[in-house]
């Protein structure tokens, strides 16, 4: 793997997680799915994030019904920009393959979150080796869902740092 492709991976690898993950804390967290909990089906999560964007601490990702579109921006200072596909799983994910430009170059990268729901809870985690923690929850105004609006907001950002990019070339 290259330099270059190695340190993509891992910006991209920052930004989701990092923006995804800032709020909770350490005991919010756990390596094994909830005990008696159950994973999401496809359409659960389809209508979690369908037309919708999650916004991250620097940057957003739009999961477009159209064609499963996915466009991501991450990063005011040197930036990326991602786009691809989305997609779901009866075994309760959402993955996104995109491919993410940077000053450098680019690489294709495929991210995954798993769901699972206990009670009126619903839990996540990044594949493969992040934690469960309580994504969306009943009348918590500081869940990580919160963060994830109907509408777009990740397309401006987006064509905003694929001009820049473009214009450091």
């Amino acid at each position: 793997m290259t330099v270059f492709r190695t340190l993509l991976l891992l910006g991209v690898f920052a930004v989701t997680s990092t923006g995804a993950f800032a709020a909770n804390t350490a005991q919010d967290k756990m390596k094994k799915p909830p005990a008696m909990s159950v994973p999401l089906t496809a359409e659960n999560v389809f209508q979690l994030y369908y037309n919708r964007t999650w916004i991250w601490k620097d940057g957003a990702g739009y999961f477009a019904a159209k064609a499963r579109e996915f466009k991501a921006w991450s990063g005011e200072g040197t930036g990326s920009y991602g786009v691809g596909r989305w997609f779901v799983t009866d075994a309760g994910k959402l993955c996104f393959r995109a491919t993410w430009y940077a000053k450098t170059g680019k690489a294709l990268a495929l991210t995954c979150f798993s769901h699972r729901k206990k009670g009126n809870t619903i839990f996540q985690k990044r594949e493969p080796d992040g934690d469960w923690y309580a994504f969306k929850t009943p009348a918590n105004v500081d869940d990580e869902y919160q963060k994830v609006r109907p509408g777009d907001y990740a397309t401006a950002g987006y064509n905003r740092m694929r001009i820049k990019l473009s214009q450091n070339k």
